[in-house]
């Protein structure tokens, strides 16, 4: 297995740095550079940039409009996009959806549904979490009964990331309430602007509206929106969630966080020496770089299986459970590096300039949001205590 990169993939390297450079737009990326989220029009903007110049489907296959960029290429531009300060584009649509369609979906689905997503008319939110299964997702109780041409469909999903944009949401659906968990399950796409259909905000910690409740009532489902085959979903959610664990880890964006905390380190002082000349605060930052070092040699083995058409096994595991304990490492470190300045605040507020300047350096303002936010990335997508369950199943056969 040869990890190196070839004279061609340094090459397309250099031409994706030479496109962001020109075709990103500075203000876009000073907001994700200084730690702050982009709106949803600066998201949306950037990904219409790339459709544009016929980068809309990093990873889709030519046949269906995207780059037909293999594994390889497909990481070199994210770690570039990272480091430049790019919005992330959107996985539920590119990343989710998208690919289950096109593995299961028939073709009248594909027709209507991949275009969009890849011009990003079309923005989506994902409908599996629910009160009571979560990481038991194969515990879901929203219903969904067959009446005619049409599936009626109850109940409630959680944590459901930015619903309040989303135009569509992809659903597991209990099809056969008597049928084993995992069985009688399917998977629906529910156009979330049809009668029944609530959002309401959970406000996290941080003040932020990220995540929402989403409440069915009635809510009619043509048929021709079930993908594949009805009480297959599980199949279905599976395939999915190997794709969305590996892209959890995040090596491109935590080693443009790490660049931030070492800057942040070499401004703040201790001892009337830079903090990153401290030993003990220099000993921590060295063990989590060590760590992130060895996620991307992981990540990048996973790539060169990919390549050679050999689907990740307990590795998307491994990846998502040290990918998130890096990025909960490097938010925490940078919390201690401005101490009381640190303290939480009303983002919108200093954004808008109702608060006037930030108390302190205004690098940060942002940090207390970040650290809140990022305690929940070892329990989406699969909790890591589920994650080591299932490398002990996988990898010990225990």
């Amino acid at each position: 297995m040869d990890l190196n990169f070839t004279p061609a993939d340094q090459a397309f390297r250099a031409e994706v740095r030479a496109f962001l450079a020109t075709e990103l737009p500075p203000e876009i990326a000073r907001t994700v550079l200084e730690g702050r989220h982009p709106s949803r029009e600066d998201t949306v903007r950037w990904h219409r940039i790339l459709h544009r110049h016929g980068w809309g489907g990093p990873s889709w296959p030519r046949e269906h409009g995207g780059t037909g960029w293999g594994p390889v290429q497909q990481y070199i531009f994210e770690e570039e996009c990272a480091a430049a300060g790019a919005p992330r584009l959107l996985p539920f649509g590119l990343k989710m959806v998208g690919p289950v369609i096109m593995a299961f979906g028939n073709e009248a689905q594909k027709k209507r549904f991949l275009p969009r997503i890849l011009s990003a008319e079309d923005w989506w939110c994902q409908g599996y979490s629910e009160p009571g299964a979560g990481s038991d997702l194969a515990s879901l109780k929203t219903r969904a009964e067959r009446r005619d041409g049409h599936y009626l469909v109850n109940g409630q999903k959680t944590w459901i990331t930015l619903a309040q944009h989303a135009d569509w949401i992809f659903c597991l659906v209990r099809t056969d309430p008597a049928a084993k968990p995992q069985a009688g399950i399917s998977f629906l796409l529910v156009d979330m602007r049809s009668p029944g259909v609530t959002v309401r905000p959970i406000i996290t910690m941080d003040g932020g509206h990220e995540v929402n409740e989403v409440w069915f009532e009635d809510v009619q489902v043509p048929v021709e929106n079930l993908v594949g085959e009805e009480n297959k979903g599980w199949t279905y959610a599976k395939f999915l969630l190997g794709h969305e664990r590996t892209n959890i880890a995040g090596v491109g964006i935590s080693k443009r966080e790490m660049q931030r905390l070492r800057r942040i380190a070499s401004l703040e002082r201790k001892h009337g020496r830079p903090l990153l000349d401290d030993p003990l605060f220099g000993t921590r930052l060295a063990q989590v770089e060590i760590e992130l070092m060895a996620l991307e040699i992981t990540n990048l083995r996973v790539v060169s299986a990919e390549a050679e058409r050999r689907a990740p096994g307990p590795e998307a595991s491994l990846l998502k459970i040290k990918g998130t304990e890096i990025q909960q490492a490097i938010s925490e470190m940078m919390m201690q590096a401005v101490g009381p300045y640190a303290l939480p605040f009303r983002e919108e507020a200093v954004e808008t300039g109702e608060a006037g300047e930030p108390v302190g350096p205004t690098y940060a303002a942002p940090l207390a949001a970040t650290y809140c936010n990022m305690r929940k990335t070892s329990i989406y997508g699969g909790s890591n205590e589920i994650q080591k369950n299932i490398i002990t199943q996988m990898i010990l056969g225990l």
